[in-house]
């Protein structure tokens, strides 16, 4: 059944059903065919995006970029140095005035409130690329590569291993329970998901038929996973001061060999990128430096495994960013 979602803003996975979902993702399938085949169609010609970044960016950048380009549209960037937004012009001022010039507005910042506000007051598209709350563009990607890997979503066993409250956590929780995935947050109690989220969640999964639940106890949570997910222990932002503390929290939790093979056979391992795995990055060589450890959330054993697969789930980034875009922009 095809779906009419032109115009609809993309701001929570919570306001899209799990039949819409699966047409973003059917639609990122068939875009991504198309693209390896030579015979994609350009949809968006004439088209003009606005790329607002408060936080750096690699993959969501590039993705919006190159989708966009495919399709045939043109892109402003608009850096956090670039521009007037919430400095000289209010939010709500400055959707007024892009929703005037622009035809899509991609926003990856802080609040949660920024992009909605954007959304209630631009009167066109607006795409959420990460918030301090959410991250639904991401989740796209990872059930895309979900569903490469094993054919379907439903019934599969997720676990995230990690900070259970911070954007991807929410966004993977959300999602889970929308499409019918058994979702496990593998957490310390200290960073157990919000309550009234996981409460919503919980009543989603009952229609769909998913379980969604929180521990702290490992073996419990890994036993018969068939995705084991994690993501970087301090969150663009944050102060450098909460490394310590994570840390120490969170060195129980880090996705190693050992944890991986208490999985199902075949489990496969995701990390929205980029990851602490080893000291060929500044942070990282910081952080052996201060704290002796080579790698963080996950071990270089994991993130360079046949099981790891990250760099299809990071190209997964176009492909459903592209099906957001032309499902809700093209004639």
């Amino acid at each position: 059944m095809a779906f009419n979602l032109k115009n609809r803003s993309l701001l929570t996975l919570m306001d899209f059903s799990s039949r819409e979902i699966q047409y973003l993702l059917d639609l990122a399938r068939d875009l991504k065919r198309a693209k390896y085949g030579g015979y994609e169609q350009k949809r968006l010609i004439g088209k003009n995006i606005a790329l607002i970044f408060e936080k750096d960016s690699t993959r969501t950048r590039c993705a919006f970029e190159v989708a966009a380009y495919d399709q045939g549209a043109n892109v402003t960037y608009l850096g956090s140095s670039g521009s007037q937004i919430g400095k000289k012009e209010s939010i709500k001022d400055t959707a007024r005035v892009l929703g005037r010039m622009y035809d899509g507005i991609e926003y990856r910042g802080y609040s949660q409130k920024t992009v909605e506000e954007l959304a209630e007051y631009a009167d066109i598209p607006v795409w959420n690329g990460l918030t301090d709350e959410d991250h639904p563009t991401q989740v796209l990607a990872d059930f895309l590569t979900i569903q490469e890997q094993y054919g379907s979503l439903a019934g599969k066993k997720l676990v995230f291993c990690g900070d259970g409250r911070n954007n991807m956590a929410n966004a993977l929780m959300i999602g889970c329970a929308k499409m019918g995935v058994n979702y496990t947050a593998l957490s310390p109690k200290q960073l157990y998901p919000n309550t009234d989220l996981l409460e919503r969640c919980q009543l989603l999964a009952q229609e769909s038929g998913a379980t969604i639940s929180v521990t702290d106890n490992v073996d419990s949570a890994i036993t018969d996973a068939d995705i084991i997910y994690t993501d970087v222990w301090v969150s663009m932002g944050e102060a450098e001061s909460v490394w310590k503390e994570r840390i120490a929290l969170l060195t129980p939790y880090q996705v190693d060999m050992a944890m991986m093979h208490k999985a199902k056979d075949g489990a496969i391992f995701l990390h929205c990128l980029p990851a602490m795995h080893n000291e060929e990055t500044v942070i990282g060589r910081e952080i052996a430096k201060q704290f002796g450890l080579s790698a963080l959330e996950v071990t270089e054993e994991v993130f360079e495994s046949k099981q790891s697969k990250v760099f299809e789930q990071a190209e997964n980034r176009l492909h459903t960013i592209k099906a957001v875009m032309v499902a809700t922009m093209s004639s």
